[in-house]
């Protein structure tokens, strides 16, 4: 039977699951998918769920583009797997157990998110195991690039879909005992901790961006504020002319701040953590990449200004997506309006961005820390402070996302893809065991 990702309700899954008594069932994920090995693949997967006791098993696949066969693996299902976007690949096999598991429980009827709502109510009682073996081939439709994709989930067409996926993914956390209450949170008094030279300091971690570190630099030190602020800038040992444009800056403007690791082995994590913990670092630190730029002369202003009113331990903005030129490309302005002070600590944990601009309170963030990694950092972050600081929201557009062929995310392989989405997932599963014994 086959239910597509976002487009089945809950009644079409819970109508579809009890018409059957077969003791596994083959579901398809894409609607009229040119998928061959099918039998091969249920035979192996079947084999797969008598030995392990599994509620769901899936596998690792070829993916068929332009007449070339490119292997695609996936990443293991893990507790903090809740992404509504989490990849089984094009077939999984259900254990008639599992199914029944799902129709004895009362579930709210959906319109989009019946296929979202039914694998995450198995994996509250069944392991969901994949096999790491290519078991089939699908011919690929979507041939954009990794860097097109990324963004689909936050276009403002598919908002009644996300709201869907918002809703299943809280009624999963209550179930498991992760969900977080509103206004849990803790508020702190931003100025009353520590002592700090500057109010606030830009944080630009770069290796190797000459035809846009200018830019974000003079974007950063264009910023109008009523209050001293610097711009540190990581320079993780460029190659490329970099280093000759950030030195020429920073001696004709005292405000920046040039830094160059001593290690060889720092990621962009790694370079936050080393500006956070630099005692030139402001209260406040406030991220631009080194190829983006601010809005306005005034984006480091409202940043501060949230972080005073709400007394929050970070503030996220929202950004626009635009090319090499600042000329808007689709979706336009991200705003991250799944974010919502009654449900946004929750939410958190479905999606896989927080927004931009991300800024921090930093006697907060020094006590949470950057893992040393080029991928998710910021997530990592982002949700370790979700759990227990409020974070304050500007749904205005502060940011230029540029995007180019220069983006380290532009184009991923399978392999990476797999291996960002493990990532992330391993932080969500840290983050969900921490919030259920907290609850406990």
């Amino acid at each position: 039977m086959t239910f597509p990702k976002y487009g089945a309700s809950t009644d079409d899954v819970r109508d579809a699951l009890s018409g059957t008594d077969a003791e596994y069932i083959l579901v398809t994920t894409d609607t009229d998918a040119d998928i061959t090995g099918i039998e091969a693949a249920a035979v192996r997967m079947s084999e797969e769920m008598q030995k392990s006791g599994a509620g769901i098993v899936y596998s690792d696949l070829f993916r068929r583009t332009s007449g070339t066969d490119i292997l695609t693996p996936l990443s293991d299902w893990q507790t903090g797997s809740v992404r509504d976007d989490f990849d089984f690949g094009s077939l999984m096999l259900v254990s008639r157990s599992a199914v029944c598991h799902y129709l004895s429980l009362a579930l709210t009827g959906f319109r989009f998110a019946g296929f979202y709502q039914f694998w995450l109510a198995i994996s509250e009682k069944y392991d969901i195991r994949r096999i790491p073996e290519p078991l089939y081939t699908v011919v690929e439709t979507d041939l954009r690039a990794s860097g097109q994709k990324q963004f689909d989930y936050v276009n403002p067409r598919n908002r009644e879909v996300q709201i869907e996926m918002e809703a299943a993914c809280t009624e999963h956390l209550k179930r498991i005992g992760a969900y977080l209450a509103p206004d849990s949170y803790k508020r702190i008094d931003t100025e009353a901790e520590g002592t700090f030279g500057m109010t606030a300091s830009v944080i630009i971690p770069v290796r190797n961006r000459v035809r846009t570190i200018r830019d974000a630099v003079m974007s950063a030190l264009s910023q109008q504020a009523d209050f001293d602020f610097n711009v540190i800038v990581i320079d993780n040992h460029s190659t490329d002319g970099t280093t000759g444009i950030i030195r020429e800056t920073a001696l004709s403007d005292p405000r920046v701040i040039h830094l160059i690791p001593e290690r060889a082995d720092l990621g962009i994590g790694g370079c936050w953590d080393m500006a956070i913990r630099d005692s030139r670092c402001g209260r406040y630190a406030v991220q631009l990449d080194s190829d983006d730029m601010y809005s306005g002369p005034d984006t480091l202003a409202r940043i501060v200004s949230k972080f005073r009113e709400e007394q929050c331990a970070m503030v996220i903005g929202s950004y626009r997506m635009c090319d090499f030129q600042l000329q808007t490309l689709p979706p336009g302005i991200i705003s991250h309006s799944e974010w919502t002070d009654g449900n946004g600590p929750n939410n958190a944990l479905r999606i896989n961005g927080l927004g931009a601009p991300r800024a921090f309170y930093t006697p907060v963030v020094r006590k949470v820390g950057f893992p040393n990694v080029s991928y998710g950092e910021d997530y990592a972050v982002g949700i370790a402070i979700s759990g227990e600081y409020r974070i304050g929201r500007i749904f205005d557009e502060l940011y230029l996302c540029r995007r180019w062929d220069g983006n380290s995310d532009a184009a991923l392989s399978p392999e990476r893809i797999a291996a960002n989405n493990t990532y992330k997932d391993s932080l969500r599963t840290a983050e969900i065991i921490k919030r259920i014994d907290r609850n406990r």
